[in-house]
């Protein structure tokens, strides 16, 4: 009986490390929306960036086409790149694709959206509201959160090319 004990807790504890495992903060159709969220901007700066991790969980590519954030007149989809040593950030006109099984994030450096022509300062804690927008999934209801500078230069300031 002494035996059973230790693999009866070490069962209870599984359960609950497995009940404690973060579920997707959004959902649109397969696409799980994670952690969305961007950085207080320098003061006066009039952008900000979005970031955030999407999941595609089912067996059909699907595509993040258009988002938007209350605290922005614009959200435009952004691609950064490198070449021949030179950043170079643009807009991206098809979206992002999510392939079956594919986790993407939207991120510095890389894809992320810019939220362009703020309407208000952002201060650390606020939520924004604002809204994704995929080929299939279609439209589902998001709320940023505000928060401080990261390791990585996730706040850092950058010229955008149009």
């Amino acid at each position: 009986m002494s035996t059973r004990i230790p693999f009866v807790a070490a069962a209870l504890a599984l359960a609950a490390f497995v009940q404690a495992a973060p579920a997707a903060d959004y959902k649109a159709g397969t696409i799980e929306i994670d952690h969305p969220f961007t950085v207080v901007p320098p003061r006066g700066a009039s952008v900000a960036a979005g970031y955030m991790t999407l999941v595609n969980t089912g067996s059909a590519p699907d595509r993040l086409v258009s988002a938007s954030a209350q605290a922005a007149s614009k959200v435009d989809i952004h691609e950064m790149t490198m070449t021949d040593g030179v950043m170079k950030m643009r807009p991206v006109q098809n979206g992002v694709e999510v392939k079956p099984g594919q986790t993407v994030e939207l991120k510095s450096g890389s894809h992320h959206l810019m939220l362009t022509g703020l309407k208000q300062p952002l201060k650390l804690g606020d939520k924004i509201k604002g809204t994704l927008t995929f080929e299939k999934a279609g439209q589902v209801e998001i709320e940023y959160t505000v928060e401080g500078m990261r390791g990585g230069g996730a706040g850092m300031k950058m010229d955008h090319m149009h």
